[in-house]
């Protein structure tokens, strides 16, 4: 028999755990997800788990400690619970930026973090777009890893920017930029710092051609914007026409919906990974939903489907 499929969510991200279960047609499983008066987490699942295929939907974003404790938690409930089995959707992961030492004594706080929520018991993890490719392998459990490109880039398929240019802004991001170029038959540029020395900044530098042509920047995450709007003042002084931008992730940290919505860029695409009341977003900003595509992910994991076809 196949097992019963169900869906928890964390309390980080309620608004994307509804559009999932709405496209898979079943309920959100019932669970208390609150603090006891000291402030440690509490959590009890409401109904019975025995048997089944459990997914608990959890975005580790701000507060990042308290989202990871919780959804910790719910996968030990689960497993305790006696569920077949228990995959963990991390629509976007925290500690995922420093996945390598890039000096002495500093941690690798994204392998770290997936040896926690393995040794929680889950059984395997369903994430959208890491930080890095190689965090798949910090884990010791089969991860499934969704690309945010096919929505990104199909939003701008339908917009349609004639003879655009596709622009990484750093060299860590030349795979993604190169996908999405792809997608959309366009060409491509890179935006690097040429350092001096160790204690400068140094200039940004560009491999590519953006004169009078619109550009693209393409990221994974969007957090206090300062990236961003570097690239995009280093197009402009190339003589691009216009410069548009997208993510996967939009973490928007202190002033940054405030420094996009008075920058030069024309508009700022992102997905929702991560939430926002949909007042705090300006009008410069588009939020496209991931929620059917995690969905169909959830379906082909619970029905042992192959995964490939979605990330084409």
């Amino acid at each position: 028999m196949e097992a019963r499929l169900q869906i928890f969510s964390g309390n980080s991200n309620a608004g994307l755990s509804a559009e999932i279960v709405e496209c898979l047609g079943v309920p959100l499983g019932r669970s208390t997800v609150d603090t006891y008066q000291d402030g440690e987490t509490r959590i009890r699942l409401e109904e019975n788990v025995r048997g089944s295929d459990v997914f608990i939907v959890q975005s580790l974003c701000n507060p990042v400690n308290h989202h990871i404790m919780e959804m910790l938690l719910m996968v030990d409930a689960v497993r305790r619970s006696s569920a077949s089995r228990v995959t963990a959707v991390i629509p976007y992961m925290g500690y995922a930026k420093q996945e390598k030492k890039t000096q002495s004594r500093e941690p690798i706080s994204a392998k770290l973090l997936a040896n926690i929520i393995t040794q929680a018991g889950a059984d395997r993890v369903l994430a959208v777009d890491l930080h890095s490719a190689a965090i798949e392998g910090f884990f010791d459990i089969p991860v499934d890893h969704l690309r945010g490109a096919a929505i990104l880039a199909s939003y701008f398929q339908k917009v349609y920017i004639p003879g655009a240019v596709v622009v990484s802004p750093d060299t860590g991001g030349v795979a993604r930029a190169n996908e999405f170029r792809e997608r959309l038959g366009a060409s491509l540029a890179i935006i690097y710092r040429q350092q001096q020395d160790s204690s400068s900044e140094g200039e940004l530098e560009m491999v590519g051609d953006v004169e009078g042509k619109p550009a693209i920047i393409v990221d994974d995450m969007i957090s206090t914007g300062s990236t961003l709007l570097s690239a995009a003042e280093a197009l402009l002084e190339r003589g691009a026409s216009e410069v548009y931008a997208c993510a996967t992730h939009g973490v928007f940290v202190n002033q940054a919906l405030d420094t996009i919505e008075k920058s030069p860029i024309k508009s700022v695409v992102v997905t929702n990974t991560v939430p926002h009341r949909r007042e705090d977003i300006p009008e410069k900003v588009k939020v496209l939903s991931v929620g059917s595509l995690i969905a169909e992910s959830i379906l082909r994991i619970h029905k042992d489907i192959s995964m490939s076809s979605l990330f084409i």
